[in-house]
This record gives C-alpha cells, structure tokens and sequence, in this order.
C-alpha cells in the first residue's frame, strides 16, 4: 500500500488485549498483604501508578523486569514480604490475558476497507507476540518501547511511531484505552484521536477534539469507504 493509505495505529494493552495487571496481580500477593493487614485497593493503586512513574521517568528499560520491580516497590511500601516468584508469576499470568471480544472482527472490518493497522505498545519484543497471537489479525506494524527506546506517554514513542509509518498526519487516526498513556500525549500531533472508554471514565473538554467510544464494535463506522 501507498503513503495515501490510511492508517489506523492502535495501544495494545486495555484497548485490544484485556491487560490488567492489578487484577493479575491481586491472587498472586493477597496472602502476603493480609499478613500485615494492607487495604488492597490502596495497595492496588499504588502499583498503578508506580507502573505510570516507571515509563514516564526515562527512556526504555524491559518491560518485564518494569513489571517485576514495580510490584517488589509496591509491596516493600507497604511493608509486605516480597519473592522474585511473585514478579514471574505476573509477568507469565500476563502473556495469556485475554484479546476483548469485538477486537478481531473490528479489526478485519478495517482491513476490508482498506485501513492499514500498526500498533504502537508500551511491550518488549519478546513479549508483545504473544498478545498478537492472540489477537489472531495481521498487523502491519508493531512497534514497541524496545523498538522505540522510550515508553508512552513521552514523545521519543510517538516520534519514532511517525517515523516508521511515514504518513501524513491527515491519514492517521490514533485508538486506545490509555487517556494518561495515549489520548493525551497523542493531541500534540495533530491527528485523529478516537478514545476507547471501556472504563466508563470521565475526558476532559481541554484534550478535545476526540471522539469517544465505548468499544470497537462502532470503530470501523469512522471509515466508511475504500480507501
């Protein structure tokens, strides 16, 4: 396909991948927080937004060893006994989270009119397939913080992102879940920016325009001919 071709670039985790990491995380270290009596929701938010300060800080470090380290810091926090174990328990649980239901079929409805799909993935190179597969639809690209050498939300992501696609930013409708992540770095540059809210979470009219949705069922709607 030409440069005219335009492209729909998409965050993988919590937007086409059910990536919940808290959740996952939960059974694996509830007996060690109940030992010490830690309140499991604030344990839980705290793990989210150290998660957020790790990739936000610097440039890219694996994403896996990110997931380990941040629920070793998270435990240590709050006082609780922590195990390398606990960290490879998360990062294998993680590899099998589920793909959303209406992901593959919206996704081949994209394809149909002549869409091209990349995504652009705060993974590792190792890691990021086994999410693909899962999806079970071809991408044209998938770029990754490794590939990148920085982690959404800073710009080096979503540089290297136009780069590799080398499109006009006319062309380029940009899909994800992450409104931290995502939804608002993505403004800067000037392209179409659809906001997959499957969280029920409340935007923002400063960040405007995007459009919102609730899933990917109305996703293939924004594209109504061949290109």
């Amino acid at each position: 396909m030409s440069k005219n071709t335009p492209i729909a670039t998409f965050d993988c985790y919590r937007t086409l991948i059910d990536f919940d990491l808290n959740r996952a995380a939960l059974p694996i270290v509830e007996d060690r927080l109940d030992e010490v009596g830690i309140d499991h929701a604030g344990f839980l938010d705290n793990l989210r937004v150290m998660r957020f300060y790790a990739v936000a800080q610097g440039p890219y470090t694996s994403y896996q060893d990110l997931v380990r380290k941040t629920l070793e810091n998270a435990m240590k926090l709050h006082g609780a006994r922590y195990e390398d174990a606990f960290g490879d328990q998360l990062v294998e649980d993680a590899k099998k989270f589920p793909v959303f239901p209406e992901v593959p079929q919206a996704l081949r409805e994209l394809k149909e009119k002549g869409v091209q799909l990349a995504i652009i993935t705060n993974s590792d190179r190792d890691f990021i397939p086994h999410h693909i597969e899962t999806i079970g639809v071809d991408f044209d690209y998938v770029l990754t913080a490794e590939d990148a050498g920085w982690y959404k939300p800073n710009d080096g992501a979503f540089e290297y992102l136009f780069e590799t696609i080398d499109r006009d930013r006319s062309l380029v409708t940009h899909v994800a879940q992450g409104w931290d992540y995502d939804i608002i770095p993505a403004k800067k540059y000037g392209v179409r920016r659809i906001w997959v809210n499957r969280y029920h979470l409340t935007g923002s009219d400063f960040y405007q325009p995007y459009f919102e949705i609730p899933d990917l069922t109305e996703l293939p709607a924004f594209w109504n001919a061949k290109a």
